[in-house]
């Protein structure tokens, strides 16, 4: 039998019950201050800061350990462009075509529509990829587990530390992304996952006055 590969529980801290609620409640605060934001400026900051906050989403959970995630971090303003040009062809298609007239209407309210200047604005975007399996060094291929919840766990926790760096971001899925795998070169056992525009927001940024459900309406203790 092989030997168990386990390590002891070191990282754990344990706090007061008065500490515990006091870090809950300071916590819950400032991520509901978080905003999805649409305009951002140019202003430089630190690659570091972006590297940090893609190891805490690469320290989310995931299916049998396997880690379905790739993180594409575009800095580069030409591949910025191409990928704004794609992604406004594949919207205004979305917005003129194929789109319900439910779903516009339901958009509406948010102002949005098929340009996309955040694409390029940013000086970064975050473009991450779910691995619908993984490759041996032989090429072999290994069998990914919980692929789509493994993912997103990792982007939620990838937007809150993005939020707790002072930076702002918007997560935006094109309706079609498979140009992403073209302008990116990645693998054919990749596919896009969510698109992350990262920076400070615009001195003229605004956002909807929208509301979020309260706890009675979004949770149920029995």
């Amino acid at each position: 039998m092989a030997a168990e590969k386990f390590i002891r529980l070191d990282g754990y801290r344990e706090y007061s019950v008065k500490e515990m609620k006091e870090r809950s409640a300071l916590f819950r605060g400032d991520m509901q201050r978080r905003r999805s934001v649409r305009r951002f400026s140019k202003r430089e900051f630190p690659r570091g800061v972006i590297e940090d906050c893609v190891l805490t989403a690469g320290s989310a959970p995931s299916g049998a350990n396997m880690q379905p995630w790739r993180f594409v971090v575009v800095g580069d303003g030409a591949v910025k462009r191409r990928i704004r040009e794609a992604a406004e062809k594949e919207e205004y298609e979305f917005y003129h075509s194929d789109a319900t007239e439910e779903w516009r209407e339901a958009l509406s309210e948010l102002g949005t529509d098929y340009q996309k200047p955040f694409l390029a604005d940013a000086p970064y975007l975050i473009i991450v990829f779910a691995e619908s399996y993984g490759l041996s060094p032989d090429g072999t291929k290994i069998k990914h587990y919980y692929v789509r919840e493994s993912v997103g766990i990792a982007v939620g926790m990838l937007i809150a530390a993005i939020h707790n760096a002072g930076l702002v971001t918007l997560p935006y899925t094109p309706p079609r992304a498979g140009f992403l795998k073209e302008i990116l070169n990645r693998p054919e056992n990749e596919r896009p996952f969510i698109i992350l525009p990262v920076g400070y927001p615009a001195k003229d940024a605004k956002v909807p006055d929208i509301e979020k459900k309260t706890l009675d309406e979004m949770a149920f203790f029995m």
